[in-house]
């Protein structure tokens, strides 16, 4: 069983900075895939980013490219998504999910594990 914890949300100003955190506990090993998702009001999950179990490996969506950083920590066992220069667009409930699973798969449906979610709401 693998569980997840996000934290870091808040409302931050146009071009302000945030960085969320996805605390892992349970059973892991180098076969999970952190994906973050997010998901603004009355739309579906859409794909942020995504970070290999080792660290090396990372993917974002285009529209977050340069601004956003995900990282991980293996000591803390906490996946971070530092992000920057937000924009009222990026307003939504955030998500970082688990899988055994690869770097590229953006399907929200097929990750086992998910954490309660955080609000981010950039004003204008």
């Amino acid at each position: 069983q693998v569980r997840l914890a996000e934290s870091g949300g808040g409302l931050v100003q146009a071009g302000g900075s945030l960085r969320l955190s996805c605390a892992v506990a349970g059973r892991t090993d180098n076969r999970y895939v952190v994906n973050w998702f997010r998901q603004a009001p009355g739309k579906e999950h859409v794909f942020v980013a995504a970070i290999s179990n080792d660290g090396v490996t990372t993917l974002y969506t285009d529209s977050v490219k340069g601004r956003f950083t995900v990282y991980t920590d293996n000591v803390k066992n906490t996946v971070y998504l530092q992000m920057g220069s937000l924009k009222p667009d990026d307003t939504a409930v955030y998500y970082c999910a688990a899988g055994r699973t690869y770097v590229g798969n953006t399907n929200h449906g097929t990750f086992d594990y998910w954490g309660q979610g955080t609000q981010v709401t950039v004003s204008a």
